[in-house]
């Protein structure tokens, strides 16, 4: 299961930080958010362009988390020439995680 079946996302960035908020679409995948969305994953699903710490806030009252991601590399987004480090695309390769080994949500049977 990936993410974007569960869940849409917001982002942004100003600098060397990034924010994406996953917010589920139902209420009743919320929990399922907290549980298997933790920020170490989220820190491991953008290897090298990370540096810093990931801080995730929950919203339990909108059913979202909020991750900020410290540290983005080459100086962030208004520094570097690579376009994948767009606070937008971040938010779409989070949505995508999932790849039938290592899933981030498991299915409702």
């Amino acid at each position: 299961m990936k993410l974007w079946q569960i869940a849409h996302a917001r982002s942004g960035d100003k600098g060397t930080i990034s924010n994406i908020s996953l917010i589920a679409f139902r209420a009743e995948d919320y929990a399922r958010l907290v549980r298997h969305v933790t920020a170490a994953r989220v820190r491991e699903r953008f290897p090298g362009l990370v540096t810093g710490e990931v801080r995730r806030y929950e919203l339990p009252s909108i059913a979202a988390l909020n991750f900020v991601l410290h540290g983005m590399a080459d100086g962030g987004v208004t520094r570097t020439l690579a376009l994948d480090t767009h606070g937008k695309s971040l938010s779409s390769a989070l949505l995508w995680f999932g790849d039938g080994a290592t899933l981030w949500c498991p299915p409702v049977h």
